[in-house]
């Protein structure tokens, strides 16, 4: 996967984590009941804030590996919650949360790879000094490379 589609896969994430975290937040109990968590409402809500700061990050950083992977916590978290419950709504949920844990799963493992490549291609030049021979042999050389000219 190239920057740019994995740059994009991460802002889609960041948008969907916004609208999942609105949606927690506004529908507490439309969201628990869809989900078989009925009584958790307030759980939900603070799903909800963590999924809109999440996605807050992902929109905004130029780094998204590790907010990806704060996703696939969040996802691990949701599948502990929603495997509490029992029923076939709960079983929907799991479904549902499976396959967007394999979605964020991957763009984090894609992000990460391209930030360990841009990190590895530093070049780091700190040992040197930008002179062709050691300070002490270059010390009064450009004086004596001076034309006769310029030195009277």
């Amino acid at each position: 996967m190239r920057q740019s589609r994995a740059q994009a896969l991460a802002q889609q994430l960041g948008w969907f984590s916004i609208a999942l975290g609105v949606a927690e937040l506004m529908a507490p109990r439309l969201v628990a009941r869809a989900s078989g968590m009925e009584g958790r409402e307030r759980l939900v809500c603070f799903y909800g804030v963590r999924e809109i700061v999440t996605g807050v990050g992902l929109l905004t950083t130029s780094n998204p590996a590790p907010w990806l992977w704060g996703r696939v916590a969040g996802d691990s978290l949701d599948i502990a919650t929603v495997a509490t419950g029992s029923g076939a709504k709960a079983a929907i949920a799991l479904t549902a949360l499976a396959g967007v844990t394999a979605v964020d799963v991957r763009a984090a493992r894609e992000t990460q790879a391209l930030e360990d490549r841009r990190a590895q291609s530093f070049v780091d030049y700190s040992d040197r000094s930008g002179f062709p021979r050691p300070p002490h042999e270059m010390r009064g050389a450009a004086k004596r490379s001076t034309p006769a000219l310029l030195t009277t």
